[in-house]
């Protein structure tokens, strides 16, 4: 069964709930530059001066193992593509919006080619990455409530939005949220034309498409800043109730 296919299956049948792992990968690169292409500097807004809890989104289909194994700022791994910093900051609703330090952030993503680590071999994804971890890691939140990881900027797959997923606990590790970030539409196709992600082309599912966004993006949009030649900076404020 093709991907898309099985998303539409689940979706429809689940909401946005949480599914149970399925199998997925991705493609073999070398280490990850910043593609050196024509420069953007748009850029989009988000709801981050808001007190609005972010929404709740499915972790699935390929969740991240053992999160706890993976405490890294640096998430490429040998993943080509357009540099990507990830700034997100976890803020407390039950304590006026006021910055959550000390919580962990887990973050995964898929790479240029739409693939994740930790799955792979099935019709959902054909190409076999079990036995590798890019473009997952784990961070704990300053005093600010800020944690930064490095990485690429995310492809896409049939079916979803460009999409990183989002796993915060409390430092004790009781799960407080499982969201998603969404991405500005007018960046995405800038990047998905050039580069390693020119081949696989412009992403078929739209944010306003996308089943699991189904509920808006009000809460999921983030700003992106940057260029495809200079890399991007990616800011999302997370809003829990811990």
């Amino acid at each position: 069964m093709e991907r898309k296919e099985f998303l539409k299956r689940t979706f429809s049948a689940l909401g946005i709930a949480a599914i149970s792992p399925m199998v997925g990968a991705c493609n073999t690169d070398d280490a990850v530059v910043p593609d050196s292409t024509t420069s953007t500097g748009t850029t989009t807004g988000t709801t981050s001066g808001s007190c609005t809890t972010t929404s709740d989104e499915t972790d699935g289909p390929f969740p991240t193992k053992t999160p706890a194994s993976l405490v890294a700022t640096d998430i490429r791994s040998d993943r080509q593509g357009t540099q990507l910093t990830v700034k997100i900051t976890v803020q407390n609703k039950n304590n006026s919006c006021g910055a959550l330090s000390g919580a962990l952030v887990d973050i995964w993503h898929c790479d240029a080619g739409g693939n994740y680590s930790e799955y792979g071999g099935t019709g959902m994804q054909s190409t076999n990455y079990q036995s590798v971890h890019f473009l997952r890691g784990r961070q704990t939140t300053d005093a600010n409530g800020l944690v930064t990881f490095t990485s690429i900027y995310p492809g896409w797959y049939s079916g979803r939005a460009v999409h990183i997923h989002v796993h915060v606990y409390n430092s004790a590790g009781k799960s407080l949220k499982i969201s998603q970030i969404a991405f500005p539409e007018d960046i995405s196709k800038v990047v998905f034309a050039q580069g390693v992600y020119a081949s696989h082309g412009q992403a078929d599912t739209t944010n306003a498409r996308d089943n699991v966004f189904s509920d808006g993006v009000t809460t999921n949009l983030s700003t992106i800043t940057g260029s495809t030649s200079a890399g991007y900076v990616l800011t999302w404020n997370m809003v829990v109730e811990a």
